[in-house]
């Protein structure tokens, strides 16, 4: 009885280590299989992160804006009646309004004129509304130019709404936010993610076309300005329109 006992017994702990084995064997096999799926893991990122990054885009993100002095009274008197008003885009970096654009574009055109010995011109808000309203129908009805679908020039819309500029020059520039675009003079391309890079970036537009660098340092045959205005127009898809109006009064 007790040999038979001892012999149940021995039995018993046998089939113990047998599972102990099996149990030993299914947590190796199941090790292997975590380390073989975690290894295939790390496979697929190295394979896929450079694709993700690259959509992403590696270049460095901007600062902010900085504080700019507001260019001038916003509110005139007198307006074109088609003046949009004020027109933004929500970027990573901020929010770009339309009128901040305005003021850093103002700023930095008067910049680059006192760098060639010019004053710098006054703010006229009536000129700048007038842009403005050109801006946002150049966007409107999907056109590009001086004249409008109507016919109409830069002084014909400005005599629409006042008299007092005998003298009238117009630069307009088309941009995007948000978008790689191409660098004036094809040197690379570039993003822009703030107010104060877009209008440096559309002042380097002009700056880099003769007629436009012209109508700003008063070369060849331009009048000599005192007064401008400028008028941008935000799409909501990031779409920018711009056009700085000049003038000499009487």
């Amino acid at each position: 009885m007790d040999s038979r006992r001892f012999a149940t017994t021995e039995t018993d702990e046998t089939d113990a280590d047998e599972s102990g084995d099996r149990a030993l064997l299914r947590g190796l096999v199941n090790f292997l299989v975590a380390v073989a799926l975690v290894c295939s893991l790390a496979l697929g990122t190295a394979l896929f992160a450079p694709q993700l990054i690259d959509g992403l885009g590696l270049e460095e993100r901007p600062s902010p804006s900085s504080d700019v002095q507001p260019a001038g009274e916003r509110n005139p008197n007198v307006t074109d009646p088609d003046d949009p008003g004020n027109s933004s885009y929500e970027t990573d970096v901020e929010a770009v309004h339309s009128a901040t654009v305005e003021d850093f574009v103002h700023a930095e055109i008067n910049e680059r004129r006192a760098e060639h010995g010019l004053e710098p011109l006054v703010w006229d808000g009536t000129i700048a509304s007038v842009a403005r309203a050109h801006s946002e129908d150049m966007a409107d009805r999907d056109y590009f130019r001086h004249r409008n679908l109507d016919g109409e020039g830069p002084y014909d819309r400005f005599q629409d709404v006042s008299n007092y500029c005998p003298g009238y020059g117009e630069n307009i520039a088309k941009t995007w936010l948000d978008r790689p675009v191409e660098r004036p003079g094809g040197d690379g391309t570039v993003r822009h993610r703030t107010a104060e890079g877009l209008a440096t970036g559309l002042v380097n537009q002009w700056m880099n076309s003769t007629s436009h660098r012209q109508a700003i340092l008063e070369e060849g045959d331009t009048p000599s300005w005192d007064r401008a205005g400028v008028g941008v127009y935000i799409t909501d898809d990031g779409e920018v329109y711009a056009g700085q109006n000049f003038c000499r009064e009487w």
